[in-house]
């Protein structure tokens, strides 16, 4: 309501001050030109309202604009933050599984040569947690795969006759990869069922 009350109190102060311009102004070519630009002046003033409710619309719909681009945007950052944080720490732990590996491999590799003459081939860890894994409890797995030592596959005996006892042959080669089993969970601190050789399990 105060409102109109002031928009009306400008158009009527416009329009009386307009007459006395107009009373005062001489008749003379100048007169034309001025009764023209006071009329522009009270459009102007009558309209003003309605350019003002423009405006602000329009202030309104740029603010929300601008917001919806801003909030998209930082969404889009934050999502692209994220992945790139879990593509750093995927390599991070795939890094460190690796390293892991080697170095349990290292650790045993001179014992379990001149012990069992056997040495490791491959040795791959699975995890758990595979996100950020904490090592060693979330050891899931031990794949190993073993084979004789180079010295021992290249030295060949010379017997004048040989037995093969298949079920002895394979009970002992059970009981050899136990006491490897063994001998490497002791060394790792880890337990012996996670440890498993090639050609376990149908592997």
């Amino acid at each position: 309501m105060e409102f109109i009350t002031s928009w009306v109190t400008n158009i009527i102060v416009f329009v009386l001050l307009a007459t006395v311009i107009d009373m005062l102004l001489p008749n003379s070519a100048m007169q034309k030109y001025a009764k023209m630009v006071i009329g522009l002046l009270l459009i102007a003033v009558i309209i003003s309202p309605i350019l003002k409710l423009f405006q602000s619309d329009f202030d309104d719909l740029l603010k929300i604009a601008t917001s919806s681009i801003d909030e998209k945007t930082n969404h889009q950052v934050e999502n692209l933050t994220e992945l790139k944080k879990k593509e750093i720490q995927a390599v991070q732990d795939a890094y460190i599984l690796k390293q892991m590996a080697v170095d349990m491999r290292t650790g045993v590799e001179e014992e379990l040569m001149d012990q069992y003459k056997m040495e490791i081939q491959s040795l791959n860890l699975e995890v758990k947690n595979k996100d950020q894994p904490s090592l060693p409890d979330d050891l899931q797995k031990i794949s190993i795969v073993l084979q004789q030592t180079k010295d021992q596959t290249a030295s060949v005996e010379v017997v004048a006759k040989v037995d093969i006892d298949t079920k002895q042959s394979s009970q002992k080669s059970s009981s050899d990869l136990e006491h490897i089993r063994g001998f490497l969970a002791a060394k790792w601190a880890v337990d012996e069922e996670i440890i498993e050789f090639a050609g376990e399990r149908g592997g």
